[in-house]
């Protein structure tokens, strides 16, 4: 090897620091890309560009050389000049309860339907017991019972005045009715019957056969009259409490009219609420068990909205970065709680996963995380590939209880996802 002489100038590069317009590198903005690595960094912009059903991206390469930062980075400015994503609730299905209904609003309205909604329970909770409370309401539902009584004791005063006239009283006993001859007006005593002649004796029992057919008709009639008060007395309910109803779900619909999916559900509720409004006559029931208070009866709560993901804070799309990613933090789950000894469910309860958060947007996985965690990998597969997500729990899929649970409604599903890994 030849050796070569150099020169002192040749080991040293001097600059003029008066070219500089910082007085630290801590002014400095940091760079925006990694240096060295422009393929790298022109092939995740173009994957993040191909909004194609089927096309994803993997960051292959070893840990610690900033490629989570690198994408984030790139994605954040990517997303950001996209439009938000919507919000996606939860909602009653008041033909089915057992399959809550999916709903999707503009970003931002999921939440104003759940607060919007909310108030106005609240505002009918004390509304419409006040509406049965009036004068007007009482001095109907009074006459409707006093036509039933008015009719039953009409028939009872008919069969009793035939019975008279066969010289036969109707009588009201503690186990139901009963004839007996009398004699000037009074209850003949048994002694004072067996004196009587047969014939006479024949024409009494003939008689009390007839009349008690005829009470036999009477009292067959009094459940159907009773189920017609009953209808009369409902649909009174329905009248009274079917004008607030009408004018507080009148004014939800004004405000999400251009919702179509929306003011179909509206007009579900407002059915359902008219059918049920002595629910809102009650407070809701109450157990106490050991010192305990269990409420037994939710009752307003299918009247909520359960707004499973809402980005109206945020300006863009969703850019979501699961660190660990299971089954349930993936697909999304439904909690149970604890009632009277059983375990028991309702849409309130059904959370979002990180497909749900990142939906619209870009969900970030570490690939070997993913394979690490039992059937995460199968259930990622299967929602890029159906393009929906289904909130499904592990017991059920694997056939391990057999209890009566929910099943949501399934949420369309538009989702990049970038996986990052090395190359084993």
């Amino acid at each position: 090897m030849v050796s070569r002489k150099l020169k002192p100038q040749q080991l040293y590069q001097a600059c003029d620091p008066a070219q500089f317009v910082f007085q630290t590198t801590a002014e400095l903005a940091p760079l925006g890309e990694l240096i060295g690595q422009m393929r790298a960094f022109d092939a995740v912009r173009f994957g993040a560009g191909i909004r194609h059903e089927g096309f994803n991206i993997f960051v292959l390469g070893p840990a610690g050389v900033g490629k989570r930062s690198m994408v984030s980075q790139l994605l954040g400015q990517k997303a950001s000049a996209e439009p938000a994503s919507d919000d996606w609730c939860y909602v009653n299905n008041f033909e089915h309860p057992h399959k809550p209904q999916a709903m999707r609003l503009p970003c931002g309205r999921g939440t104003d339907l759940q607060q919007q909604l909310g108030q106005r329970v609240a505002y009918l909770r004390t509304a419409i017991p006040a509406l049965f409370e009036s004068e007007d309401y009482r001095a109907k539902a009074e006459a409707i019972q006093q036509a039933f009584s008015t009719r039953q004791e009409s028939s009872f005063k008919e069969l009793g005045e035939a019975a008279g006239r066969q010289h036969i009283v109707l009588l009201r006993t503690p186990s139901g009715f009963a004839f007996a001859p009398t004699r000037a007006d009074e209850v003949m005593a048994p002694e004072e019957y067996n004196k009587l002649p047969d014939d006479e004796k024949q024409r009494v029992a003939d008689a009390i056969e007839e009349l008690q057919k005829q009470l036999e008709k009477i009292l067959a009639h009094i459940p159907q009259w009773m189920k017609e008060r009953g209808d009369q007395l409902r649909q009174l309910n329905r009248e009274t409490s079917g004008a607030v109803v009408t004018q507080v779900v009148d004014e939800l619909r004004n405000r999400f009219n251009d919702l179509p999916q929306t003011r179909a559900y509206l007009d579900q509720l407002q059915q359902d609420m008219i059918d049920n409004a002595d629910d809102f006559r009650h407070d809701e029931e109450s157990a106490n068990l050991s010192g305990l208070t269990v409420v037994t009866r939710k009752t307003f709560h299918r009247y909520q909205v359960n707004v499973l993901v809402s980005n109206g804070e945020q300006a863009g799309a969703p850019i979501v970065s699961e660190d660990n990613p299971t089954y349930s933090n993936l697909i999304g789950r439904l909690e149970h709680m604890s009632q009277l000894g059983a375990l028991v469910t309702d849409f309130t309860l059904i959370k979002p996963g990180a497909l749900h958060r990142a939906n619209g947007g870009y969900l970030l996985l570490d690939v070997r995380k993913v394979l690490m965690q039992p059937f995460a990998w199968d259930a990622l597969k299967r929602a890029l590939q159906t393009r929906e997500i289904r909130i499904e729990s592990l017991g059920q899929m694997v056939s391990l209880v057999s209890t009566v649970s929910l099943e949501p409604e399934p949420m369309p599903l538009d989702i990049k996802i970038v996986l990052f890994g090395d190359r084993l």
